[in-house]
């Protein structure tokens, strides 16, 4: 019934303690796996009705084209296209790992090195493209 006072103590993690764990890279990956996939859900319909509504006549094309010409709107497709690419790259990742490739933890390093790579790369040429590099 003598317990020492200085004992550490867990409980339940709160969003505010992810700042005192060292988390491996492949827990940012699968984590920004997470959000990438709720952010295209959230985005389709709304992509979806744009793209309706631009195809209705020349005239609402070229409307949509001078509002997707935007800085702030380049920013939400340049965000929707690293969403898209580390979804697919990050899934292909996981789809491996169902069947028991690189599931030690040297292959995922490199595995989640790779994906940040293959989604990364092309997202900051397709910025270059969008915000008139080339």
């Amino acid at each position: 019934k003598n317990r020492p006072q200085n004992r550490p103590k867990y409980g339940v993690m709160t969003f505010a303690d992810i700042a005192h764990y060292r988390l491996p890279l492949a827990a940012y990956l699968s984590i920004l796996h997470r959000i990438s996939g709720a952010a295209l859900v959230i985005m389709l319909p709304f992509l979806l009705y744009l793209l309706d509504r631009s195809l209705m006549s020349e005239i609402s094309f070229e409307y949509f084209k001078g509002f997707v010409s935007g800085w702030f709107v380049k920013l939400i497709i340049l965000g929707l296209v690293w969403a898209y690419l580390h979804h697919f790259f990050a899934g292909l990742r996981h789809l491996g790992m169902d069947f028991h490739m690189g599931i030690d933890k040297d292959s995922g390093k490199k595995s989640s090195i790779a994906v940040f790579v293959l989604s990364l790369v092309p997202t900051a040429l397709v910025a270059l493209k969008l915000f008139g590099a080339f």
